[in-house]
């Protein structure tokens, strides 16, 4: 038998889990968050850490919006991964996009290895038996058929799409697939569940980067057209890769099952028992998770007294459940949110109405992510806000300036190097410095520690677009301040 060829690791970091406000939010979405059971990995570091032991695993690709792309490359860093790239869509075009541009980029290499296509922000509570099934499909996968896993159901779920199996599931090797069915009603999914052959659908595959190039060429040719041109007009970014942002939005958005499995004969389904979960709603983690005595799980500073089936989550304050019974409770620094369980699939509909309000809370987090670290919005007012600021060791902000807007800095925790107009100074814990508005300014930390600030603006417009750049470590330019800004 031929060697199998190499494994090329292909992790998708799309989506921003709506049904997970307020944790998840656009701005930073829950495969970036601790949320598994026992681990302070985050669902995208769980990932690719199930990956090891994988036989002929190679570097990853993934695969993230722009905005996210320091986010991706630092938790990789903390975790030791040196990624094979990460590519930058412009805008979210489903996954056959996603796909075709990582075949198309593992082809260009000039080999043709095995694509293990993966979602950031799943959970597998059993990785070795995840690992298991992986090397029961590569056979068939370096053969040339298109393989997904099919979860086993452990009850008629009606939230998820399910695969038919042509012949009896087997749990060493894929069969071929009769047909996908979205998701079903409560009738239909116990028929199912009593059948033997339909499993649900992970959105989790392997194949050839040649197979599955292949199949789209002859069944959606328009997307790898517009693939093929996102990617000779790429552009080189630091470690990361942007896709031409004019031929990505010429791209149809279609998922890979419509635009492929749903259609090709080469589709074949393993079966997986490794509780897993998408992790898809409050309820769904509830239901992953381990419980206490009284079927609750607490996460944070939490106290429960006579609670029941709750999921009860503190991110700052202490949150106590008295007497509660099938809530789900969760509490960040700007929301609170309340549910009964059964209603938690509704929570995307709150982000929908937050969203048409004009409600930051909808999008975005008080602490926003830069790749020198972070900031905190903490208080503002008409003319005037406060913000807490953390730069990573060896990090820097741009150096920069603002039209509208004057800045106080106090520095509560190591020592940051200061650049004012060419001039610079060493400023320590509880010492401060002023920069005037118009004025070329940065803020380095020169240390091993991280610093930490107190920042005080003050002008008639505070908006984080006010930001001209003239350096940047990080190949930001004016192009991007403002969605980029600091």
């Amino acid at each position: 038998m031929s060697e199998s060829p190499a494994l090329l690791p292909v992790i998708l970091c799309g989506g921003t889990g709506t049904r997970l406000w307020p944790l998840s939010r656009a701005s930073y979405p829950k495969q970036y968050w601790a949320l598994a059971d026992s681990s302070d990995d985050t669902l995208l570091q769980l990932t690719h850490r199930r990956l090891e032991g994988v036989p002929g695993l190679g570097a990853p690709l993934l695969i993230c919006n722009e905005d996210h792309r320091f986010v991706v490359a630092e938790q990789m860093r903390q975790i030791g991964v040196e990624p094979e790239s990460i590519l930058l869509e412009p805008m979210g075009r489903n996954t056959a996009p996603a796909v075709c541009v990582a075949a198309l980029r593992a082809m260009a290499r000039g080999d043709d290895p095995l694509l293990l296509v993966l979602a950031a922000d799943h959970v597998i509570r059993q990785p070795e038996v995840f690992r298991q099934a992986v090397a029961a499909g590569i056979p068939a996968a370096t053969a040339g058929r298109l393989v997904t896993f099919g979860i086993v159901p452990t009850a008629p779920e009606t939230g998820y799409g399910y695969i038919e199996s042509a012949e009896p599931l087997q749990a060493e090797r894929p069969v071929p697939i009769a047909r996908f069915v979205e998701k079903p009603d409560r009738a239909t999914a116990e028929q199912f569940l009593e059948s033997g052959r339909f499993t649900w659908n992970s959105g989790m595959f392997l194949f050839r980067a040649s197979s599955m190039l292949a199949e789209l060429e002859r069944l959606a040719p328009e997307v790898v057209s517009c693939c093929r041109a996102a990617i000779a007009r790429d552009t080189p970014d630091l470690q990361f890769v942007r896709l031409d942002r004019e031929a990505f939005a010429q791209c149809p958005s279609v998922a890979l099952d419509v635009a492929v499995m749903e259609r090709t004969p080469l589709g074949a389904v393993l079966p997986l028992q490794a509780g897993w979960s998408d992790v898809g709603s409050w309820g769904a983690l509830w239901e992953s998770a381990e419980h206490d005595g009284d079927g609750n799980v607490l996460r944070g500073r939490v106290i429960s007294q006579g609670a029941r089936n709750c999921y009860l989550r503190s991110e700052h304050r202490l949150l106590v459940g008295l007497g509660v019974e099938d809530l789900v409770v969760v509490e960040t620094d700007d929301a609170v949110l309340v549910a009964h369980r059964d209603h938690s699939q509704q929570v995307k509909t709150v982000v929908k109405q937050l969203e048409s309000a004009g409600a930051s809370e909808g999008r975005a987090h008080r602490r926003i992510y830069r790749p020198w670290g972070h900031y905190d919005g903490v208080v503002e007012g008409r003319r005037w806000q406060v913000k807490r600021l953390m730069v990573k060791p060896g990090a820097a902000l741009s150096l920069q300036m603002h039209h509208h807007r004057a800045e106080h800095w106090v520095v509560v925790s190591g020592t940051a190097l200061v650049e004012k107009n060419g001039i610079e100074e060493l400023v320590g814990e509880n010492q401060s410095t002023y920069i005037p508005l118009g004025a070329q300014h940065r803020l380095t930390n020169p240390g091993k520690i991280p610093v930490e600030l107190i920042e005080v603006q003050s002008g008639p417009y505070l908006g984080e677009d006010d930001i001209v750049r003239f350096e940047d470590a990080y190949g930001r330019s004016t192009a991007y301040a403002r969605s980029q800004a600091s």
